[in-house]
């Protein structure tokens, strides 16, 4: 019995590692005519920078050497602050290069092929898109984040290529392929 819950135990936490972070580059994508190259992107860092004046907080995941090698690290500055409204940008980073790739500008050229997602457990914050794509779509490079209570949970970050654009405003439906998925443990106070 106590094998069994082992190896149950096991496959769960294989399971909780896969999903929290998921890192594929953006596929080839022939629909449109153009010459836009849409060669696979290595993303080694995301980081989502949180303002409200003086108050930052920034959550970062890096994994330098990518999919497949060490483990790649989580780091919250701090605390976000109760009742308050930050705004909020997110960079995708290939920091294998020499300067680092800003793969976010890509995700802003071809923003009607993709959309970035939070999720976030904590039931008193909620984000909002604010930058949009050509067709008037959001894409969620440039966000205003509000908190509500003090509490504890996590905050899932997804960026989604050729999601149903519109959609219900949640990566479940939006279809599409996961281009990166982050989970940060975030703490309102």
């Amino acid at each position: 019995m106590k094998n069994i819950k082992s190896i149950k135990a096991i496959k769960f936490l294989a399971l909780l590692f896969v999903s929290s972070i998921a890192f594929v580059g953006c596929s080839s994508d022939d629909d449109h005519g153009d010459d836009h190259d849409h060669e696979e992107e290595l993303i080694t860092t995301v980081r989502y920078t949180l303002t409200n004046g003086t108050d930052v907080v920034i959550l970062e995941f890096q994994d330098l050497d990518g999919e497949g090698g060490a483990e790649g690290t989580f780091d919250v500055s701090g605390p976000l602050t109760a009742n308050t409204t930050y705004s909020g940008v997110i960079q995708l980073l290939n920091e294998t290069e020499s300067p680092a790739d800003n793969i976010t500008l890509e995700v802003e050229d071809e923003g009607d092929d993709h959309e970035f997602f939070y999720t976030p457990t904590i039931s008193d914050i909620t984000v909002s898109k604010d930058d949009l794509d050509e067709d008037g779509n959001p894409v969620g490079i440039l966000t205003t984040l509000v908190t509500g209570g003090a509490g504890t949970g996590s905050l899932t970050i997804e960026l989604i290529h050729e999601p149903t654009k519109p959609n219900d405003g949640t990566s479940i439906n939006a279809g599409g392929s996961t281009d990166v998925e982050v989970t940060f443990s975030i703490e309102v106070q």
